[in-house]
């Protein structure tokens, strides 16, 4: 059968496809709920008793009883979590203290070793203690005191707005203190320190989490970051390095940057740098001889470099 044969259909409606948004809009409500509004403003719907009214109070409290306990039973820890967070705050107490003695006796042995290599290279060689005392002061291992400039750095309120993002970039990253750090190397400082950690050649800032870690000592907001120097001089030239438009940026992040000039800064030493891998160089090679170098001739010498080309 062809098109021409078929049977037309009849006639379609312009808003047959609306007809639920059509009943929607015309009748509103349901009729069982139309038939109660309108025994409602007729008045005659019978009159809720007292007693009704008490007693879907009653129901009304207890299931709100009901449903409080239930959510508190829930969020309450069970006796084994609340055991074990006990006996881990206990024991994060007791190996803290234990760090902090060792620490302090650690210090001590530190203070009195190095004691004793001074009074021996004092009256052995007194341009050999010169010399250890110089360095000392460059390595970090003894106190040191003098003027210098104090940099306070601290985190950002998130809850106080000003279009401040709530997703970390709020708080001071070991990033912001590299960069201030190297800054205040490269403006003329002759020691530093960052919440009374004293930097060494061997230090590292880094982060662990949320933490920010002066080698392995978590630090915590604020963090001061202390710098022995000519405080004017130091200031101006970090203003012109990269350090000091880094550090102008991070108000643009809710993190405060206070500077000031200190007449006094005593800053503490870090004791005895323990080397594991490195070694003077030579040293080895000058105990064990001309046959270390795999020659017997005097003038060759290592060049230092990695893959151990030899140089005339």
């Amino acid at each position: 059968m062809s098109r021409r044969h078929a049977v037309p259909a009849p006639p379609r409606a312009a808003d047959e496809s609306m007809t639920l948004i059509n009943e929607v809009y015309r009748r509103p409500l349901d009729p069982e709920y139309q038939e109660v509004a309108d025994r409602r403003a007729a008045g005659t719907l019978p009159r809720r008793s007292g007693r009704a009214g008490a007693v879907l109070l009653v129901l009304a409290v207890l299931l709100g009883a009901f449903a409080t306990s239930a959510a508190v039973a829930l969020r309450r820890p069970t006796p084994a979590v609340l055991e074990a967070r006990a006996l881990l705050e206990a024991e994060i107490r007791e190996k803290s203290a234990l760090a902090e003695e060792l620490g302090r006796v650690n210090a001590e042995a530190a203070a009195q070793i190095a004691r004793l290599q001074g009074e021996a290279a004092s009256t052995d060689d007194p341009e050999l203690f010169a010399q250890l005392q110089r360095d000392a002061v460059a390595a970090g291992v003894v106190p040191v005191t003098g003027p210098g400039l104090r940099i306070v750095l601290t985190d950002g309120d998130p809850s106080s707005g000003g279009g401040v993002p709530a997703d970390g970039s709020e708080l001071v990253q070991d990033n912001d203190l590299q960069v201030l750090v190297n800054g205040l190397w490269a403006a003329g400082a002759e020691a530093i320190a960052v919440n009374d950690q004293r930097l060494t050649s061997t230090t590292a800032i880094r982060s662990a989490g949320a933490a920010v870690l002066v080698d392995s000592t978590a630090l915590s907001n604020p963090y001061t970051v202390e710098a022995i120097g000519d405080a004017a001089t130091m200031q101006t030239r970090l203003a012109r390095l990269s350090a000091g438009q880094h550090m102008a940026h991070l108000a643009q992040f809710g993190i405060e940057v206070h500077v000031s000039a200190q007449r006094e800064l005593r800053l503490s030493g870090r004791g005895q740098p323990t080397l594991r891998s490195a070694r003077v160089v030579g040293e080895d090679l000058q105990a064990a001889g001309p046959a270390a170098l795999g020659t017997s001739s005097p003038d060759v010498a290592v060049s230092g470099r990695p893959d151990g080309e030899e140089t005339r």
